[in-house]
C-alpha cells in the first residue's frame, strides 16, 4: 500500500505537469472507483475548473482546484498515469477507471483492484476519512514531545498505533516495521510505558525511515507516462519487512513474524527486545 513517501513523491511530480491546466472534460469509465459520489456530481463539479496545486494528507493525494478538490486515495494498488493524447487514455487496452481531460494533456486514475477512490470535495475536511486524520508524519509538528503526548495517551502496542491514520497520519506496516527495528523497539511494547529517551529514539528512526523512503521513491521519480510504472523497488532499504526467518541485518539472529491488528509484524526477538 502506498504510504506517506509514494504518494508524497507523487505529489511532488505530479505538481509541475498538471498545476495552472484547466480540466475539460471528466470521463468515468469505472464507477466503482468514485463510490460512494456519483459520475454526475463529479462531472458537474470537476468539469473546466482549474487545477491550482497538488497536495498530499496523509496518504490522500489532494488536486486543489480553483472550487474545490479531488481527493484520491490509492489503497493497495492505484496510480496515476498521464496521456500526452487524450486519444490513449480510453484506448482499449489500457485500464482507467476515470480521465481528467486537461488543456495539454489527461490524468488517469487507474486501479484494476477497484480498492482505490476518487472523488470531489466542496473542501477536504468534508471526506471522513481526511477529516479524522492525526497529525503528519512529515509535519514540523511531529516532534519527539509530541510523540511522547500521542504515546501517553492514547495506550496500545507501539505498531499499531504507528500504523493509526487518526493519530500519526501517513505512516503503515512497512514504515511501522522498519522504524521500529531501526529504534531496536520491540512492536509490541505498550506505547505509555516507554522512556523519554525511547520516544527520542523511535522518532529518529521514524524520520530518517520516512526522509529515505522518499529519497528512493524519487530516484527515479514516477514515470506517469509510463502504464507500467509502479513506486521505486524499495527492497534496498528495507532490513525487516518481509525478512521472515532471515538473519537480522544486525545482529543475525532470524527475524519473526508475527499478527497484530490482522497485518504482518516482522522483528527481531533479540536486539528488539522488550
Amino acid at each position: 500500500m502506498p504510504e506517506a513517501p509514494e504518494v508524497e513523491a507523487v505529489a511532488r511530480t505530479l505538481r509541475p505537469l498538471v498545476s495552472g491546466r484547466t480540466i475539460r472534460r471528466v470521463q468515468v469509465r469505472h464507477s466503482v472507483a468514485i463510490r460512494p459520489q456519483s459520475p454526475s456530481i463529479l462531472k458537474k463539479n470537476v468539469a473546466h475548473a482549474s487545477i491550482t496545486t497538488v497536495e498530499r494528507r496523509g496518504k490522500y493525494l489532494l488536486l486543489t482546484l480553483d472550487r474545490g478538490c479531488i481527493a484520491m486515495h490509492f489503497k493497495f494498488d492505484g496510480q496515476v498515469l498521464w496521456f500526452d493524447d487524450p486519444k490513449d487514455a480510453l484506448a482499449r487496452h489500457v485500464h482507467v477507471d476515470v480521465a481528467f481531460e486537461t488543456d495539454k494533456g489527461t490524468l488517469g486514475f487507474v486501479d484494476r483492484r477497484h480498492l482505490g477512490r476518487v472523488q470531489w470535495l466542496a473542501k477536504p475536511e468534508d471526506s471522513d476519512g481526511i477529516r479524522a486524520l492525526g497529525l503528519d508524519c512529515f509535519s514540523g509538528e511531529f516532534t519527539p514531545d509530541r510523540l511522547f503526548e500521542i504515546c501517553q495517551t492514547r495506550p496500545r502496542p507501539l505498531k499499531l498505533l504507528l500504523m493509526d491514520q487518526t493519530h500519526i497520519a501517513g505512516i503503515g506496516n512497512m514504515y511501522a516495521n522498519e522504524s521500529l527495528w531501526l529504534a531496536q523497539i520491540d512492536p509490541r511494547r505498550q506505547s505509555d510505558r516507554l522512556t523519554p529517551r525511547e520516544i527520542r529514539r523511535l522518532h529518529k528512526a521514524v524520520v530518517s525511515v520516512l526522509a529515505r523512503a522518499l529519497e528512493c521513491c524519487l530516484d527515479p521519480p514516477p514515470d506517469f507516462r509510463n502504464p507500467k510504472w509502479w513506486f521505486a523497488d524499495l527492497a534496498g532499504m528495507l532490513r525487516v519487512y518481509g525478512r521472515e526467518e532471515q538473519p537480522c541485518a544486525r545482529c543475525k539472529a532470524p527475524i519473526l513474524w508475527i499478527e497484530q491488528g490482522g497485518r504482518s509484524t516482522y522483528f527481531c526477538a533479540h536486539c528488539q527486545a522488550s
